[in-house]
């Protein structure tokens, strides 16, 4: 990769790990699912009018839609308003990787490496420790919605593998454009029509700036140009090469929570995090192989995300190995 494809990617790891802290400012005036129904409205309204639909049928794009943005997003907001802490939920939400493997097996016949096998089984067993510690020390329900987005991504991510090698933005951007009438639904059934009228009635006061300054994070440097580079990239080089430096993702995720909001993580969960990082990786890789004479390359299958951010999912390519990606 060359050095400045590498610095790209680095900018956009930092640009999904800083979604977590920027979405915890925008949960402080926004309500969860109004936050989701008005982050992805204002990627929709802009992709209706001049993006063009990817050719697949609407009905996956429907599915990929309702998994990567309702369920990951609602669940991942959720438990982060409920107390989540930013930091810890940029780790635990890398389950998704395990997690789609084990889906891919199930549902699409896969099979699975014995490396997979125990890659996803120490990274269960670190969040196994992760939710084990929460529950000892704090309440245990913000790390089980969590891990429901997750597993939200994850339906995704094997949704996504069915539609096929489609440009993998305008796939993202398409999505986009189911979450919000759910979403608004939900906020309305759940939150109350007098939560969203007060939010949406103080939205342009002096106290809610911070949080739409965050909101505004997310929808253009989280997605836009987060999605925009590394859809660039997996366009140019592998996914072996491109998806490890989306481990950085919950590194960034927890130095920005620790220097924001002085999150001190717990070492307990902060090594067990790593470890869930440091499998899905070591998981993802291949074994080497000799050299051989040169073949017609093949086009990776692309794969929708997370901040995310939020993972929030950028579109990940990912090789028959299932490489890890992220949430934003």
């Amino acid at each position: 990769m060359l050095f400045r494809d590498r610095i790209l990617a680095l900018v956009v790891a930092v640009a999904w790990g800083l979604n977590f802290p920027a979405t915890a400012i925008a949960l402080d005036h926004w309500p969860p699912f109004l936050l989701a129904a008005v982050r992805f409205t204002l990627l929709a309204v802009p992709t209706v009018l001049f993006v063009p639909r990817p050719k697949v049928r609407f009905g996956w794009i429907l599915l990929v839609g309702a998994t990567l943005g309702v369920l990951q997003f609602a669940f991942l907001y959720l438990g982060m308003a409920a107390g989540m802490p930013t930091g810890l939920a940029s780790l635990v939400i890398q389950a998704s990787a395990p997690f789609t493997v084990v889906l891919a097996g199930v549902l699409l016949r896969e099979k699975l490496t014995a490396r997979q096998v125990v890659g996803v089984s120490v990274a269960v067993a670190a969040l196994g420790v992760i939710a084990v510690h929460r529950a000892q020390t704090a309440a245990l329900l913000p790390v089980v919605l969590v891990l429901c987005g997750a597993l939200g991504w994850a339906l995704g991510n094997v949704a996504t593998r069915r539609t096929g090698p489609v440009n993998p933005l305008h796939l993202t951007l398409w999505w986009a454009v189911v979450p919000p009438v759910p979403m608004f639904a939900l906020s309305l059934l759940v939150e109350g029509p007098a939560r969203v009228g007060q939010a949406f009635g103080t939205a342009f006061t002096a106290s809610a700036l911070p949080a739409d300054l965050g909101l505004l994070y997310i929808v253009v440097a989280g997605s836009l140009v987060g999605y925009g580079i590394w859809s660039r990239l997996l366009g140019k080089y592998p996914s072996s090469t491109v998806a490890p430096f989306s481990m950085l993702v919950p590194v960034i995720g927890v130095l920005a929570s620790w220097a924001a909001f002085g999150e001190v993580p717990d070492l307990v969960e902060v090594v067990a995090g790593a470890v869930v990082v440091a499998a899905v990786l070591w998981s993802s890789r291949t074994g080497r192989t000799a050299p051989s004479l040169p073949v017609a390359p093949v086009t990776p299958v692309t794969l929708a995300p997370e901040d995310t951010e939020d993972t929030e999912a950028p579109p990940v390519r990912r090789d028959a190995a299932g490489s890890g990606a992220v949430s934003v």
